[in-house]
């Protein structure tokens, strides 16, 4: 099994893979998953072969890198793509000189996940999309 973890500018195969985890399986709306701020994203895919797995984007505001939109599919949870994805998003949003912190809104059962990854969880817990989240940073 090749695994492949890199940047991309196919933002159709993103959206795809994320119909299928955030609006298909998740029940998140269209409208909020497709939210317009693509364009102006880094974005990250993963593949198995030639078949796309799973994606992550990076947006930047000031010093910050916010990654999300992290998602596998289903089929190929637990076998560490996640982690690689996250990975591979911080690597990229450390190459930019400006940035010297990632955040992001992990999923309540996704904290212990991200932990894992040097994250530290703050603020108070929130509803987005219908489920709930808590945010996390991580420095640079």
């Amino acid at each position: 099994m090749i695994v492949s973890v890199f940047q991309t500018s196919d933002i159709d195969t993103c959206l795809a893979l994320r119909r299928v985890v955030f609006i298909e399986e998740q029940g998140v709306s269209e409208q909020e998953e497709v939210d317009g701020l693509d364009d102006n994203a880094l974005h990250v895919l993963a593949t198995v072969g030639d078949l796309p797995v799973g994606c992550a984007r990076i947006l930047q505001k000031g010093a910050t890198a916010k990654i999300g939109r992290v998602c596998v599919l289903k089929e190929k949870r637990g076998t560490g793509l996640g982690a690689k994805l996250v990975q591979k998003a911080l690597e990229l949003a450390s190459q930019n000189a400006g940035i010297d912190r990632a955040v992001l809104g992990a999923q309540l059962h996704a904290i212990a996940f991200y932990e894992g990854l040097g994250f530290t969880a703050f603020g108070p817990v929130y509803d987005d999309a219908g489920i709930d989240h808590r945010d996390m940073e991580r420095l640079l």
